[in-house]
């Protein structure tokens, strides 16, 4: 089997366009992505798309959007080109046909003319007798004979491939060595009965063809590998294959209640995540942590320190759990991390519509700049930003009740009257001087800072917990700022 070394590791990336793309998905292509970045590689992104029932161009581009989106530069594939295109399996048939014909021809292939109904009896009846329900060979020695009356009933043949009868032996990158037995590895379908071939001779024959030589899939078609190891075997006698590519199979990604992550679950969808703000890198960097790890004490690291170290040896075969307070936290790092610039331009499209409540003619952007720093250390996602400074570009604060009913307690008024005084005679190009003016309206009765700066941040943002309230209110300006405090006392009189 092929081994991991300089340019000759070649790897792909082969997603079915069907719905949206998930973060298993994502991970797959992720750790494809390092692997052939670390080892100087090639990575193929090949588009399974043979199901014509449920693949649609929407998914294709929709794959391809993402991809782009997560930084993922692929060097044979879709919009690249390559030297083993078309890319797209939907444009390759021919070739399939012509694979399972040298198949049948060299008998590693032949008909099956057994109907579902008498598949489905005799595996019941082999349950019932405690042994193995797979294909029993039924049409494995047909005479001339036999599928000529076949044929005159009208019976429909699929095309099977026939599996050695010895252990298949070999070692998965992440698991180790691996033997399937030959009662557990039955004969198997590779053409449908209308002539079209299945994902169990395409999947193999595209990974022949296009010379890959190491395999990093998930865990859910580990099964399938002593199938595609025996049709390897085949392919490279008949001259389509070099070798037999390394597998290594990747740990589940486990939802809520320790079921793995499927396409159904909210959270599974890559989707949310760009929706919600999440940036690429920081996403990235949790979805790595499914199963590897940079080193035992560091879970926040960059793109390329993942790629310097990745090794996929070094993924552990163990399931990973989905944790979305974990990667929210491992995102606001990130979010930390930007360059202030690039945090205000990654914000951009949360600052404007359909997502900013605010009239575009409202939108400030001095102010914006102005607290972009101060933003840019609050928030685990960027679509937090909206409600963060909606106070600044609204005509008056959103005001929260619950909030409001809170911070507005017995005195606030009181409270209040006493630190516009003190902010009507702060220096406003200071937030240190607004500080003070609070703090000492605070003093005066007998309140503490957290107590006395609440009634003051409700009154001109509206909520209890946000940005720095003093750099917000020196931001929003001394007339706003002081007309939202009179509107306060003014409700409180009420």
């Amino acid at each position: 089997m092929a081994s991991a070394s300089g340019s000759s590791v070649r790897v792909r990336f082969c997603p079915s366009p069907t719905g949206n793309p998930h973060v298993g998905l994502v991970r797959t292509a992720l750790f494809n992505w390092a692997f052939a970045k670390h080892h100087g590689g090639t990575l193929v992104f090949r588009i399974e798309d043979t199901d014509a029932a449920r693949d649609s161009e929407e998914s294709y581009n929709q794959l391809l959007d993402s991809m782009r989106w997560l930084g993922f530069d692929w060097d044979e594939g879709p919009e690249v080109g390559g030297p083993y295109a078309p890319y797209r399996q939907s444009q390759r048939m021919d070739l399939y046909r012509d694979v399972a014909q040298k198949l049948l021809d060299r008998g590693h292939a032949y008909h099956c003319y057994c109907s579902q109904e008498e598949l489905d009896t005799r595996r019941e009846a082999a349950r019932a007798a405690g042994k193995p329900s797979g294909y029993d060979g039924h049409c494995r020695e047909l005479t001339a004979a036999q599928v000529e009356e076949y044929k005159a009933q009208g019976r429909e043949a699929i095309v099977r491939f026939r599996m050695p009868d010895e252990p298949i032996t070999f070692t998965d990158l992440v698991r180790g060595e691996i033997t399937y037995l030959p009662e557990n590895v039955p004969d198997y379908g590779i053409v449908r009965a209308n002539g079209a071939p299945l994902y169990t001779l395409v999947n193999p024959v595209d990974d022949a063809l296009m010379e890959i030589t190491h395999v990093l899939r998930g865990e859910d078609l580990l099964s399938s590998t002593p199938r595609q190891i025996a049709l390897y075997k085949a392919l490279i006698e008949l001259g389509v294959a070099k070798e037999i590519p390394a597998f290594g199979h990747l740990p589940y990604v486990m939802g809520e209640g320790n079921k793995k992550l499927s396409k159904r679950d909210p959270q599974s969808s890559l989707n949310l995540y760009r929706e919600r703000g999440f940036l690429p890198e920081g996403l990235l960097n949790y979805l790595s942590l499914l199963g590897w790890s940079l080193s035992a004490d560091q879970d926040v690291f960059s793109i390329d320190e993942m790629v310097a170290a990745f090794d996929v040896t070094d993924v552990n075969p163990n399931p990973a759990r989905f944790d979305l307070k974990k990667c929210e936290a491992i995102n606001a790092d990130h979010i930390r991390m930007l360059d202030v610039k690039d945090f205000a331009e990654r914000c951009r499209p949360w600052l404007q519509a359909p997502h900013a409540p605010w009239a575009p003619e409202d939108f400030d952007e001095a102010k914006w700049q102005a607290i972009a720093p101060h933003a840019q250390t609050r928030l685990k996602v960027l679509s937090e930003i909206t409600d963060n400074v909606d106070f600044l570009f609204l005509p008056e604060p959103v005001f929260d009740e619950a909030s409001w009913n809170k911070a507005m307690k017995e005195g606030s008024d009181a409270l209040l009257r006493t630190a516009r005084e003190n902010l009507e005679a702060a220096d406003w190009a200071s937030a240190e001087s607004l500080k003070e003016a609070v703090l000492a309206a605070g003093e005066a009765h007998g309140l503490k800072l957290g107590k006395a700066q609440a009634p003051v941040r409700v009154a001109v943002t509206g909520r209890t917990v946000g940005l720095p309230l003093f750099e917000s209110l020196e931001v929003l300006g001394k007339e706003k700022s002081l007309a939202r405090v009179d509107a306060a006392l003014a409700r409180l009189g009420g």
